[in-house]
């Protein structure tokens, strides 16, 4: 029996450039952040900047616990 190959993969194997990024990596990766960005599936899109934004709402609070938000404002 043949081995199973996934649609427009090469079967597992390495091209062996394992040096960072290269030219097509970086263009597959805009290829795929354009994909996403146009895509029609709103759940998953949502769910991904959803996601985002409160990474970004973690960072900000960790990042910014000596600001007292709560703290009354001063009177001009």
């Amino acid at each position: 029996m043949a081995p199973v190959v996934p649609v427009g993969g090469s079967g597992g194997s390495s091209s062996g450039n394992s040096s960072g990024v290269t030219p097509e990596g970086l263009r597959g990766w805009v290829r795929g952040a354009f994909r996403f960005a146009t895509d029609r599936n709103d759940f998953r899109r949502n769910l991904v900047v959803n996601l985002g934004l409160f990474a970004v709402g973690v960072w900000v609070a960790r990042h910014l616990t000596d600001i007292d938000l709560m703290a009354p404002q001063p009177v001009a």
